[in-house]
């Protein structure tokens, strides 16, 4: 039985604090073998990409930006060109279906490796109002408080 490994490379932490996420979707991503290298090292920023649909029902990741391999001399791409996403036409169609709702928006909130291949979680977001934000952040405090003083009663004991 094979094993499942799994290795985060990069997480978008700006996308939970912007968007609402819905649904997640886990696909693969077409990249160039010094891409691949360079994500190996780490280099890549996933903070202002997004996803979208094509007119012939295709997925693509832009704004990914991933550093040129220092090594990889003609053979590196543009570091912001758009990269095809992997997925079943289904898929795609559901895809579509959710994104053409009001104020839904594709968005990549990490990338890994799995089983040594490159995939990408994709999120279905809805953008957060600054209200919502500021009540994001309330609850989160207010949670860290609630710790803080239930760690500190146990020791009281």
């Amino acid at each position: 039985m094979a094993e499942k490994t799994s290795r985060q490379i990069a997480e978008n932490r700006k996308a939970r604090h912007e968007y609402f996420v819905m649904d997640t979707i886990e696909c693969g991503i077409e990249l160039a073998g010094t891409e691949v290298k360079s994500l190996r090292a780490g280099a890549v920023n996933l903070k202002d990409s997004y996803g979208s649909i094509s007119r012939d029902a295709q997925v693509f990741v832009e704004g990914m930006h991933i550093s040129p391999y220092e090594k990889g001399n003609i053979f590196n791409r543009d570091p912001l060109r758009r990269r095809r996403l992997l997925l079943h036409k289904r898929e795609i169609y559901k895809l579509m279906g959710q994104t053409q709702q009001q104020g839904y928006t594709l968005v990549p909130l990490s990338l890994y490796f799995k089983n040594g291949r490159v995939k990408v979680a994709l999120g279905v977001c809805k953008g957060k109002k600054l209200y919502d934000k500021r009540d994001t952040a309330a609850k989160r405090d207010a949670a860290r408080d609630i710790e803080r003083v239930t760690k500190s009663a146990r020791y009281e004991d």
